[in-house]
């Protein structure tokens, strides 16, 4: 079976999950996808608003929103051609995508700051990084592993001094002290976290706080939908970047967006993803230029911080993975600054 057909068979599975999401009256127009990191939620609320309110359509784009799932990989199903546009990992897994030859480029950048943090215990004897020697370590084989790999290397810790598995979906292991340190996104598992335990019984470990940001959340395309559609991708992130402000600006309405698609969430934690992964959104190089800028120092950092600690092997073509120019070609109004 080839990638691309793998890659096919795992978007039918994952729409049974949440249904994909295309407008209707889109003839005349160009046919895109969105695939999502995720499942339906509000860290992707502006780009459910922007398609409720006709923005792709107005864009010249018949965009169908695909929800993302545990087995689906976006930047795979990018480079395959499954879908138009994806929002992947982070800067980490477009590097990861890079190095295995995989053909996408990143045209923006969602959360500027890293939006996750490593999670123990407060009573736990984990104080400091060297503490995770010999410890049991959840974290995502998407892109945060190499993040904690690349910490952990900068404590001084070797690959095989600790046990990192997959982590599942659920946190349930964590709270029932299964595992010694979860992964936890600042917007998410982190609100379950603290619902479950309380904030006061945990500590966290933030990458920041380590001298190196991972900006995350990165848009992707293949390389030859960046060359061949250049103006369908300016118009993508012209109506994305108009259907996140709005969102930002009436959270209500960002909210109303995504539990019309998935009515069954947690209101009250979908508007507490949206307000955290709004600051996440607006932080940083995107406070001067605009939401969805690549920090190119930022990437380059983060790069050279995995590349030291050899997390990624070899050196990726920065210039090429990372694409600035769509976000350049687009009018400051457009931009939102």
């Amino acid at each position: 079976m080839t990638m691309q057909r793998r890659a096919l068979l795992g978007t039918l599975g994952a729409t049974g999950l949440f249904p994909a999401i295309r407008p209707a009256g889109a003839q005349g127009l160009q046919r895109a996808t969105l695939r999502l990191k995720w499942l339906a939620q509000t860290q992707f609320a502006g780009f459910y608003l922007a398609l409720q309110r006709g923005y792709y359509r107005e864009a010249g784009i018949d965009l169908t929103i695909n929800p993302g799932g545990p087995n689906l990989l976006t930047e795979n199903l990018v480079a395959t051609g499954a879908d138009t546009f994806g929002l992947s990992g982070g800067t980490d897994s477009v590097f990861a995508a890079r190095e295995r030859n995989l053909p996408i480029q990143c045209v923006g950048i969602a959360h500027q700051q890293t939006p996750f943090v490593f999670v123990v215990r407060n009573n736990s004897p984990i104080r400091t990084l060297q503490d995770f020697r010999g410890k049991t370590i959840t974290t995502w084989f998407t892109g945060a592993n190499y993040v904690l790999l690349g910490m952990l290397a900068q404590a001084g810790l070797r690959q095989g001094e600790f046990t990192m598995q997959p982590q599942q979906v659920s946190v349930t292991p964590f709270v029932d002290g299964q595992i010694d340190v979860v992964t936890a996104t600042r917007y998410n598992e982190f609100y379950t976290l603290m619902t479950r335990m309380g904030r006061d019984n945990l500590r966290v470990f933030v990458p920041d706080d380590f001298g190196i940001t991972f900006p995350r959340d990165t848009l992707i395309v293949s390389e030859q939908t960046a060359r061949d559609k250049p103006e369908m991708v300016k118009g993508f992130l012209r109506a994305s970047i108009r259907g996140w402000r709005e969102a930002l600006a009436d959270k209500k309405a960002g909210v109303d967006a995504v539990m019309a698609v998935a009515p069954t969430l947690n209101r009250e934690h979908q508007e507490f993803m949206l307000e955290e992964a709004g600051k996440l959104m607006v932080a940083g190089a995107a406070a001067q230029n605009g939401m969805f800028w690549i920090n190119q120092d930022a990437v380059k950092a983060a790069h050279d911080f995995l590349l030291r600690y050899e997390v990624i092997k070899s050196a990726v073509n920065l210039p090429a993975a990372y694409n600035n120019s769509f976000m350049e070609s687009l009018t400051a109004a457009e931009r939102g600054v």
